[in-house]
């Protein structure tokens, strides 16, 4: 009696699988029956497309909508180097309004115009939009500081400090070697910075060549020296037979030394003695 309960229960449990197995396969016979296989397969390809996009549509309708259109966009002009009632009569006919943020000193751009501005040119902003902007107070100004007399590198070290830029030339000059004698602008001067001085500075005297003057005679020894812009501090005598007589016999400093002009010689001229 269990056996046979055991296989009608499984005979049964297979008969209803068959049965709605056999329904669904009645019905897709009978589908194809009334409208052909062709057009049995394009019907059940519409009904997913309708499905795949009521669902798209409703998900992005209902459940994730996307955010409401921006309103008119515009660009944003190039404000730099205008006045702030120049630029907000041109942002005014964009739409857009101007408010200054700080102020800086700036070397090339004029008090009261506009250095820098948020958003930068180009950019596309909302109509109604504000822009920021920095406004100039103009450059700078100091006064030039003396450095005449300074050594060159000190010079330079105090123009620098000060904000100027320096440029430097020399010259020959009776001032020391490596002194500013001359400055442009003139100290006290009162120049925007960044500012170019110019300074001359003192290459010592000119510098020239011994000549040789052994064996010359006196007189002419001395119109070469005084020719080259030398003079003589001293001239001594030394007793000296023949020909030696009169002329030039020992010269301090020697010859192609070079020396300042101006410099003093020392002459020894041959004499005879009493």
């Amino acid at each position: 009696m269990k056996l046979g309960g055991a296989l009608r229960r499984s005979r049964g449990g297979r008969g209803r699988v068959n049965w709605a197995g056999s329904k669904g396969a009645a019905l897709g016979r009978y589908l194809v029956s009334q409208f052909g296989h062709r057009n049995f397969l394009i019907g059940v390809g519409l009904l997913a497309g309708f499905g795949f996009g009521g669902g798209y549509l409703i998900s992005t309708s209902v459940l994730f909508p996307a955010p409401p259109p921006p309103g008119d966009l515009t660009r944003v002009p190039d404000l730099s180097g205008q006045r702030v009632e120049d630029a907000s009569s041109l942002l005014a006919e964009l739409g857009l309004s101007i408010h200054p943020v700080d102020s800086l000193r700036h070397p090339s751009f004029s008090e009261g115009t506009i250095v820098g501005q948020s958003p930068l040119p180009g950019q596309l902003v909302l109509v109604g939009d504000t822009l920021q902007v920095s406004l100039s107070l103009g450059p700078e100004t100091r006064s030039v500081p003396d450095v005449v007399r300074l050594r060159a590198d000190r010079a330079r070290m105090v123009l620098e400090a000060t904000g100027f830029q320096v440029t430097v030339d020399s010259v020959e000059s009776g001032r020391p070697r490596g002194t500013v004698i001359f400055m442009s602008p003139e100290p006290g001067t009162e120049a925007t910075v960044p500012r170019g001085v110019f300074l001359t500075v003192s290459r010592g005297p000119p510098m020239v060549e011994m000549p040789l003057l052994l064996g010359l005679q006196e007189e002419e020894a001395l119109l070469v020296l005084d020719s080259l812009g030398l003079t003589v501090s001293d001239i001594q005598s030394r007793f000296r037979f023949g020909r030696d007589q009169g002329l030039v016999v020992e010269q301090e400093p020697p010859a192609a030394t070079l020396v300042e002009r101006g410099s003093a010689v020392r002459l020894v001229v041959g004499r005879r003695g009493r």
